[in-house]
């Protein structure tokens, strides 16, 4: 279950500081275009030596029109005409007195009649320079006023602004990169995963959305690769319980057969020896149907995670001395002496006791197989920590012609005392052999 993401770190959020980091990165691009441009029109642009220049290259195409047009000093259409032609252009017609008689400009001309006083002194002070131009009906006076640098700042601000718009969304873009080839790496690795490479790791680079995704597949990974490996386990320890049984099995199965054969080609005369094979015969089979019990166990307790068990809370001294008082009958009835150790004081335990008979079973048939009847068998009770115990202590017979291979009891006993929230140990060496049980138990008030 992928978890809440931090708001700072959200996927959302970035975003958003993206398009804001976009937009003011733009903005700056902007204004600093438009700065540098207003400052080399002004420093360049609108220099002295560049603003004559281009005033002398106006008058010559203003004179090579009047010559061409025979333009009259007062002939106000031909003149709006021309500026027309030429916006950003003012021009000036003064006459031999000084006086404007005239003024044009983007496509309109105004006679000096229409001017007020103060507008004729105000364009005689802004145009400064007069350049005498010879029209068709005598020389007058003309003043050029140049306003190409507004054209250049306007070129200048529409080519900042295309500027910033094309920043702004390759900024944008290179964002969405960046988004889709995380997007890609992890859809990669994840189809990796799919194809059973599980050896590469997930790269977990960061903490939004996709990152937490990243590590929610990296813990699937991780998942599949430990399940994988409990499972190349499970079916190590069953190659190796099947193996081993098999070779216990066979044993029997062989003497058997051959015990039979036996009968099969015996004329029955002697009949001590008929009984005799009828007898080793019975002894085989009884060892192959414990064998086989023992295998029916284990896929029975081990072939469940969970056992089926109903833990109900019972008086840990009656159910306890009861359990242990039919187990120590059956080994007395078989010829062992038994030493019992009770504990002290009285205490509660949670328990199944079908399944904890089951584990005292298993005990009790492992002392018959292999405990020396010439010496006692203990059965010690305790308390200590919480925890209530019963060890069951043997001493090893010395002549065992067979010795237990699979430890199917033991793990029979591991898994339900794990189920019943206890343990289960057992230390041993060569001359005994101890198993230890342990519950949670509360002491009654």
């Amino acid at each position: 279950m992928i978890k809440a993401v931090n708001q700072s770190r959200s996927l959302n959020i970035k975003i958003l500081y993206s398009v804001l980091i976009s937009l003011l990165m733009s903005v700056i691009l902007f204004f600093a275009i438009t700065g540098l441009g207003r400052l080399a029109v002004e420093k360049i642009y609108m220099s002295p030596d560049a603003v004559s220049s281009r005033k002398a290259e106006i008058y010559s195409q203003l004179n090579n029109y009047v010559i061409q047009n025979s333009v009259k000093g007062g002939d106000t259409a031909a003149l709006a005409n021309w500026t027309g032609d030429n916006r950003f252009i003012t021009i000036l017609i003064y006459n031999k007195n000084g006086d404007i008689i005239m003024r044009a400009s983007d496509g309109e001309a105004q006679s000096a009649l229409n001017m007020l006083t103060f507008e004729r002194m105000q364009y005689a002070v802004e145009y400064g320079k007069l350049y005498p131009m010879r029209f068709s009906d005598g020389v007058y006076n003309v003043a050029i006023g140049d306003n190409t640098s507004e054209k250049e700042l306007w070129l200048n601000i529409a080519a900042a602004g295309a500027l910033a718009i094309v920043c702004f969304f390759l900024l944008i873009l290179w964002h969405v990169r960046k988004l889709t080839e995380r997007i890609i790496k992890l859809s990669r690795e994840a189809v990796a995963i799919g194809e059973g490479d599980l050896e590469g790791p997930i790269d977990i680079s960061s903490n939004d959305e996709l990152g937490m995704l990243a590590k929610e597949v990296d813990n699937m990974r991780n998942s599949v690769i430990e399940r994988m490996g409990n499972e190349k386990r499970a079916w190590e320890a069953n190659s190796e319980l099947i193996t081993a049984i098999s070779h216990d099995i066979r044993t029997p199965m062989t003497s058997l057969i051959g015990y039979l054969e036996l009968l099969s080609s015996s004329d029955f005369a002697d009949i001590e020896k008929d009984r005799q094979f009828c007898s080793s015969a019975y002894a085989k089979a009884t060892e192959l149907k414990e064998l086989t019990d023992e295998l029916f166990k284990y896929f029975l307790v081990f072939g469940r995670s969970e056992l089926d068990m109903k833990l109900e809370p019972y008086d840990a001294r009656m159910l306890i001395e009861q359990l242990l008082a039919e187990s120590e009958f059956d080994l007395m009835d078989n010829g062992f002496k038994i030493n019992h150790i009770s504990f002290d004081g009285e205490y509660n335990i949670n328990a199944d006791p079908l399944y904890l008979k089951r584990v005292l079973d298993n005990l009790v048939s492992n002392i018959k197989k292999y405990a020396d009847k010439k010496m006692s068998v203990a059965f010690i009770c305790s308390y200590e920590n919480g925890l209530l115990s019963v060890c069951a202590s043997n001493s090893v017979k010395k002549d065992i012609s067979r010795v237990e291979s699979t430890k199917i009891g033991i793990r029979t006993c591991e898994k339900i005392m794990q189920s019943m929230h206890g343990s289960f140990k057992i230390t041993k060496d060569e001359d005994h052999f101890a198993a230890e049980f342990s519950l949670p138990a509360e002491k009654k008030e």
